[in-house]
């Protein structure tokens, strides 16, 4: 029987390999416990550290840690998330067209733990058909501030957070044009996606719009298209994708964001390889 959660078995297995390479079914025996059938040992292995970038294992069996990848790093549960929404005009930004809406969820330790919405005045009209899919019009942000008036509160919600949204790009562009625009600043923060994070953490999703997220995860939207609603749902959504990649022993931001970058390849197992009667394969002792 394995012993511990995924994340810290992962952690047991990285400590014995900054020493140097470690054999699988020593691996297996001194990380999971198992010292019984090879090739069931051997797949113990294979299905803890198979999918992690910061492993490699050669043709014999042998583990260590990959030196051009990203080692541990601070706890997922130690990092602050600012999940942010917002709602505009609805053409680009470098075109002039504004934010009407905006919301930032804060998520630290596998909660939520601040919330933040304001409407905002984008000093020009909001075409009907944008008003047709928020509910926003024209007059509801004629008496709202402007940009320039919440800039501030924006900047310090976001500053020392991970900025995270559902179609990261688009946010991230909008808030921070209006950001250099009000205060000739903004701050320089990691960023995650959660339509990036659903491609590699639930592979099984064909599309992975918000709508199609929330409803895998059994999710409500409150105010769908609206700022606060759709960054109160993305950061449900966020949570339980933290909890799908602890799954595969990701624990840390850094390799987090490694593994979305990375092209999905699963490292080969090969029951016959790590047999207890491979040549050249001597148990270690333990210490």
């Amino acid at each position: 029987m394995t012993r511990g959660d995924p994340a810290s078995l992962v952690r047991t297995a990285a400590d014995l390999l900054q020493v140097g390479p470690v054999h699988t079914l020593d691996l297996a025996r001194d990380v999971l416990g198992l010292a019984g059938h090879a090739g069931a040992s051997s797949a113990a292995v294979f299905q803890l550290l198979g999918m992690d970038p910061r492993f490699q294992v050669d043709k014999e069996g042998m583990w260590s840690l990959d030196p051009d990848v990203v080692p541990l790093g601070a706890s997922l549960d130690t990092v602050r998330f600012a999940v942010v929404d917002v709602e505009t005009t609805g053409g680009a930004s470098w075109r002039g067209h504004r934010i009407t809406d905006i919301s930032i969820v804060e998520v630290l330790g596998g909660e939520i733990v601040g919330e933040y919405e304001s409407l905002v005045n984008p000093g020009r009209g909001i075409p009907p058909m944008i008003t047709a899919l928020t509910g926003i019009t024209t007059e509801m942000v004629r008496g709202a501030p402007y940009f320039d008036h919440i800039a501030d509160e924006v900047s310090d919600r976001l500053r020392g957070r991970v900025f995270v949204a559902h179609n990261a790009t688009f946010d991230w562009e909008f808030v921070t044009t209006e950001l250099q625009r009000s205060i000739g600043d903004s701050p320089d923060v990691p960023r995650l996606c959660t339509v990036r994070m659903a491609r590699r953490l639930v592979p099984e999703l064909r599309r992975r719009n918000l709508d199609v997220v929330t409803r895998h995860f059994g999710i409500d939207i409150h105010a769908r298209h609206r700022a606060h609603g759709d960054a109160l749902a993305t950061a449900r959504v966020l949570l339980r994708l933290l909890d799908e990649a602890r799954g595969r022993g990701i624990e840390d931001l850094a390799t987090l964001q490694w593994y979305l970058k990375r092209r999905r390849q699963r490292k080969r197992f090969d029951p016959e390889q790590y047999s207890l009667e491979l040549p050249g394969y001597e148990p270690r002792r333990r210490r």
